[in-house]
């Protein structure tokens, strides 16, 4: 085997990033219209709050949940005839007709695009049957997700007692929304043409954001003379995802702009590893070779908070078994912020080893009397 320089690496480093100066707008210096509002990043952890555990109602910003349910109990192709119930609900429309027929993905765009409270009672109709027993999934969904401050009562907002969030459980609503790749495109789409069997149309969103901030990538709007404006709004810089929520704002797109640029400037950008930087070698057990040389797969780059503790672990076993075939998967470099994993790569094979053949004392006998035999033989 050829000499190979040795390069020691540790299971667990643990690097310590001290508190940094930074010109990031400090928390209390934040102002917001909002009667509650809340930042979080997409992995729930929270930049900023007021009131954010406050119950109050959220008017067309419900439509969150409603959609995300009805995407994931719902054929999107589906043609749904509008059940009579869902014609002239009060409110924002997109006024449907006794006996019309729509497919499911256009009205889940008449809901999100258009506010639509009709769409959302035709969705909640083919979904469960009735507004009560959609409510009743959507209940259900915030049980799943952890929420104890939300209740629902409707698909749609409209004023309800004991129809209630709060801003911190409504953006955590919206980031498991936005896993979904139907939810985060028809939130994220400006315009959209749909058709029925009676008509053709189209819808333009309702949330400013997706125009007034270039990073924007989803939303959605809310506002009843009982709950004031209310607004969740995503955007995207750098492969962080930051979402806000206002309830109550009399400013709210200002509220988000500064929101949103208050949260990026909490983190920064560090470079963990380059691409295939080398980080060691490990045993192999049986192999042709007894070690080989391994590396990640692609450089680690993260956005972390500027105050926070860093662990990086190296996931690897302490020695492999033969074959070990080159760019395999071996292990993982995972980065964790305040025990919440931020990023990872793998650490693959840069070489490979294969078996070595193990004979029996009868398969070493045979062998030695054919090489005898042929040596006779070939003379």
């Amino acid at each position: 085997m050829k000499k190979r320089k040795r390069i020691s690496f540790v299971l667990t480093l643990v690097l310590l990033i001290g508190t940094l100066n930074y010109f990031a707008l400090p928390s209390s210096a934040l102002s917001v219209s909002a009667t509650g509002a809340c930042l979080i990043n997409a992995d729930g952890t929270v930049l900023y709050e007021k009131n954010a555990h406050v119950r109050m109602p959220m008017a067309s910003t419900t439509k969150i949940m409603t959609a995300i349910v009805a995407i994931e109990k719902l054929d999107l192709n589906k043609s749904v005839k509008v059940a009579d119930v869902a014609v002239g609900v009060e409110g924002s429309s997109m006024y449907l007709q006794k006996g019309e027929t729509a497919n499911v993905k256009d009205l889940l765009y008449g809901l999100m695009l258009q506010s639509a409270n009709d769409a959302a009672v035709a969705l909640a109709c083919e979904a469960a049957g009735s507004v009560e027993a959609f409510a009743a999934l959507m209940n259900e969904k915030a049980k799943a997700l952890g929420l104890c401050d939300t209740h629902f009562t409707n698909p749609h907002g409209l004023d309800d007692e004991k129809h209630y969030t709060t801003s911190y459980e409504l953006a955590l609503i919206m980031a498991y929304a936005m896993k979904n790749e139907t939810f985060r495109e028809i939130s994220s789409t400006v315009k959209y043409t749909y058709s029925t069997d009676m008509r053709t149309g189209v819808f333009v969103n309702h949330n400013k954001l997706l125009y007034m901030m270039k990073d924007c990538v989803g939303g959605k709007t809310g506002y009843t003379k009982r709950t004031g404006r209310c607004l969740a709004s995503v955007t995207e810089r750098d492969g962080l995802m930051l979402i806000a929520v206002t309830l109550n704002a009399p400013n709210d797109w200002n509220d988000h702009m500064q929101m949103h640029e208050y949260g990026y400037g909490k983190y920064e950008t560090r470079r963990m590893l380059t691409d295939h930087e080398y980080i060691g070698t490990i045993t192999v057990i049986n192999g042709t070779e007894p070690e080989i040389m391994i590396a990640n797969a692609e450089e680690l780059e993260c956005q972390l908070l500027k105050d926070k503790k860093v662990e990086i672990v190296t996931e690897l076993p302490r020695f492999l078994y033969a074959p070990v075939k080159e760019g395999e998967i071996l292990g993982a470099i995972c980065v964790y912020s305040d025990g919440k994993l931020v990023k990872k790569t793998d650490i693959v094979a840069l070489e490979g080893s294969e078996n070595i053949k193990y004979y029996t004392w009868y398969e070493k006998l045979f062998n030695k009397i054919r090489e005898l035999a042929e040596s006779i033989f070939n003379g």
